[in-house]
C-alpha cells in the first residue's frame, strides 16, 4: 500500500469547512448509514451503505446496473442528479461532514481534495477550447497560478499522463483527440489540483481492451507517485481487480460483501458475488461462452422484509425471507449479509490478481 507524505491531522469541524489531511494510512473517507433517495424522495435505491476508505488505498465499487454504487459516489462528491437526495446517514471525509455542505465549500473541496473522472471524457470537455487551455484554467484557478505557470504546469501533467508530444496536445481540441488520449486529459485535470481522493466512476468502461490497460497503469503510478487514494465504481471485475486493494459489493441499494479483492474473489462469501465471477470470466480469455444470472433485480425502493437476492439465490430457505440480514463481519477483514454463508462453499472464478 502506498502512503501519503501528509502529516497533519484532521479534525472535526462543523462550519462549512474541511479541514487539513491527516496522517499516512489513517481513514480518509468514512460513509456510515447513508441512504439515498431517488425520484423526489418516493424510492430509497442506497439503503445504509457503510464502509472505509483508508489514505493511499484503492477501493473497488462492484454491482449491477441499479445497484446504488454510483449514487453512493456521487453522495461522496456532493453532485447526485434531480430528484435525488440523501436522506440518511454521514459522509465524513477527513474528519469533517460532507452532508449538506455550503455549496462554497463544495466548490473549494472539489478539484483540490477531491476529483473525479467519469466514463466518456469528451462529455467533460468544452469542444470550444484546446484542451491545453481547460487544464491551465483549472490550475489558474485551483491553484492560483500565473499563466505562465499554468501552461508549463499544464504541458508537464499532459507529458505525466504518458501523451506524447505534449506542447501538440495542449493545442489541440477534444475532437482531435481519441478517447484514451481524451481520458488521459481529464485525468491530468483531476489530479492537477493535487487531491488526496480520485472518484473513477467506469473512468475505463468505453476505452478498448488495450488503452483500458494504459489507463490502469497510469492510476497505478499516480497512487505510487502521489499517495493518491481511489475509489473507483465499475461493472467490470477485471478493472477492479487490476486495481483495487478491497472490494466492496452492491446490490439492490445493499453492500452486501467486503474484503481485500483477491480473497473476496477468490473465495467469494456471498452467493450473489459468486454469481458476478461466474458470469464475468475474470481470467478466463479462452471462454467463449457467458452465463448469466438468472431473473432481475427487485425494483428500486421495493419492500423487502428478509434477503433482497432471494428470488434469484440458488441457496434459498425460508430463514433467508424471514427478516433483515445484517451485514456480518467475520474478524479477518471481510464482512457478508448472507445467514447462510457459513452453511454453503462457494468457489472463486480462477481469477488472475
Amino acid at each position: 500500500m502506498h502512503r501519503l507524505r501528509r502529516t497533519a491531522t484532521a479534525s472535526r469541524t462543523t462550519t462549512g469547512t474541511v479541514t487539513a489531511a491527516g496522517p499516512a494510512d489513517s481513514v480518509l473517507l468514512t460513509v456510515d448509514g447513508l441512504r439515498v433517495t431517488v425520484a423526489d424522495g418516493r424510492a430509497e435505491a442506497v439503503r445504509g451503505v457503510s464502509f472505509e476508505v483508508r489514505r493511499g488505498e484503492a477501493v473497488g465499487i462492484v454491482g449491477e446496473s441499479g445497484s446504488g454504487k454510483t449514487l453512493a459516489c456521487r453522495s461522496v462528491l456532493g453532485v447526485l442528479p434531480p430528484g435525488c437526495a440523501v436522506s440518511g446517514g454521514s459522509i465524513d471525509f477527513a474528519g469533517s461532514s460532507l452532508v449538506e455542505l455550503p455549496r462554497r465549500a463544495w466548490e473549494e473541496l472539489r478539484g483540490t481534495r477531491i476529483a473525479a473522472v467519469f466514463q466518456d471524457p469528451a462529455s467533460y470537455l468544452n469542444p470550444s477550447h484546446t484542451v491545453g487551455h481547460q487544464l491551465s484554467e483549472q490550475l489558474r484557478v485551483k491553484r492560483r497560478s500565473s499563466r505562465r505557470e499554468a501552461h508549463q504546469t499544464a504541458v508537464a501533467l499532459l507529458e505525466t499522463m504518458g501523451l506524447h508530444e505534449p506542447e501538440q496536445v495542449y493545442r489541440q481540441y477534444p475532437h482531435q483527440l481519441s478517447g484514451g488520449m481524451l481520458q488521459r486529459v481529464v485525468l491530468a485535470i483531476a489530479v492537477s489540483g493535487e487531491p488526496e481522493l480520485l472518484v473513477a466512476d467506469e473512468a475505463t468502461t468505453a476505452l478498448d481492451v488495450t488503452i483500458q490497460a494504459e489507463v490502469l497503469e497510469l492510476l497505478a503510478r499516480l497512487r505510487a507517485d502521489r499517495g493518491l487514494t481511489v475509489l473507483a465504481v465499475s461493472h467490470d471485475l477485471a478493472v477492479i481487480t487490476e486495481l483495487c486493494d478491497r472490494l466492496l459489493v452492491f446490490y439492490a441499494g445493499e453492500l452486501i460483501e467486503t474484503g481485500p479483492t483477491a480473497e473476496v474473489l477468490d473465495a467469494p462469501r456471498h452467493p450473489y458475488t459468486e454469481a458476478l465471477l461466474r458470469v464475468a470470466s475474470v481470467g478466463n480469455w479462452e471462454r467463449r461462452t457467458l452465463d448469466v444470472i438468472e431473473g432481475q433485480p427487485p425494483p428500486v425502493g421495493a419492500a423487502i422484509s428478509g434477503c433482497r437476492f432471494a428470488d434469484r439465490c440458488a441457496f434459498v430457505t425460508a430463514q433467508c425471507r424471514s427478516g433483515p440480514v445484517p451485514l456480518t463481519g467475520a474478524g479477518d477483514g471481510r464482512a457478508v449479509r448472507c445467514v447462510r454463508a457459513e452453511e454453503i462453499v462457494l468457489s472463486g472464478a480462477g481469477v488472475v490478481a
